[in-house]
């Protein structure tokens, strides 16, 4: 994260009146507007939903849970948490 001073883009009386809250910490000021969900710029979300909805499917047509573990490189307790949901 890059730190910018409050001094070179705010109005003065708004930094008067920022410190008298906070006089020489840190302040964080949070991104504006909506905030997207981990995976949804990327398409992970939309990625693993899929991968899971399949496990799921495979899982209900009698494929194992070592199986399945075995095919999409991962853990029997990784798939085993998938098919419980």
């Amino acid at each position: 994260m890059k730190y910018i001073n409050a001094a070179d883009v705010l109005p003065k009386e708004l930094l008067d009146e920022i410190l008298n809250y906070v006089d020489g910490e840190l302040l964080y000021i949070p991104i504006s507007g909506n905030k997207q969900k981990w995976g949804e710029n990327s398409g992970s979300r939309e990625y693993y939903k899929k991968r899971n909805t399949e496990i799921i499917n495979l899982y209900k047509n009698g494929v194992s849970i070592i199986d399945i573990a075995q095919n999409y490189y991962l853990s029997y307790d990784s798939v085993r948490k998938i098919v419980r949901k």
